[in-house]
């Protein structure tokens, strides 16, 4: 299945986004929810089950100057095996111009067994843009061995890269489980807080959260791992 859908927003000149362009097909579905303090937000809805192995689904967003838009999920995405030897691919694009926020906040994504998934995000932050970025990766169902699965995200700020990040687990990825990378947890995750009018705190770990400032512009990223869902989210509200 090949889907492709479209969110572009524009500051409406009263304080408010408008949302000129939501277009969605199955499974990616777009839908305007109320409007939480000024920020337009929209919900994805997935109008199928996977993704499953084959699928090719990709997403723009545009977030024009001074407008703020907040993006979530209705449900956890579950990546499925499919066609065999094949991928399921989810793509974002995202644009953020000055003085505009994103806040891109989905449900987890499930890396079942037998699946092979590749989940691409790439961002341009303009000077002077905001932005939250939440990803989460749940290494399988319950009780089961996770598929393949590789996260990648790319951010560039004021044209320059911020954050070139990639995580690879499953059966094809060696080492993923070992104390190098998960240390056996099950649940990982990040969020990025870009944001020019926060001072960037000093490095620091504890437990399974780190916290990092980062060169490339006004930016933190935490990073976390956990043995479940919630106690990841619960690291990554800040």
């Amino acid at each position: 299945m090949r889907a492709h859908a479209r969110l572009v927003a524009r500051a409406d000149g009263q304080g408010g986004t408008a949302l000129v362009e939501l277009h969605g097909e199955t499974p990616l579905l777009l839908r305007q929810t109320p409007t939480d303090g000024g920020v337009a937000t929209v919900h994805l809805v997935g109008g199928a089950a996977g993704p499953l192995a084959g699928d090719d689904l990709r997403l723009e967003i545009e977030v024009g100057p001074g407008a703020a838009v907040r993006v979530h999920s209705v449900a956890a995405s579950i990546a499925l095996p499919g066609r065999k030897g094949a991928v399921s691919r989810m793509a974002v694009r995202a644009v953020v111009h000055t003085g505009a926020t994103l806040h891109w906040l989905p449900e987890q994504l499930v890396a079942a067994a037998g699946c092979a998934h590749l989940a691409e995000s790439r961002i341009e932050l303009a000077a002077g843009a905001s932005l939250r970025w939440r990803d989460e990766l749940i290494c399988g169902r319950y009780g089961e061995a996770p598929g393949g699965a590789v996260v990648h995200t790319q951010v560039d700020y004021a044209g320059r890269p911020l954050l070139r990040q990639s995580l690879a687990v499953g059966p094809h990825a060696p080492g993923w489980a070992g104390p190098a990378v998960l240390g056996g947890a099950l649940a990982t995750g990040s969020l990025l807080v870009v944001d020019p009018s926060l001072p960037a705190g000093p490095a620091a770990v504890e437990g399974g959260v780190a916290r990092l400032p980062l060169a490339g512009g006004p930016a933190t990223l935490w990073t976390a791992t956990a043995a479940d869902a919630h106690t990841l989210r619960s690291h990554l509200t800040g």
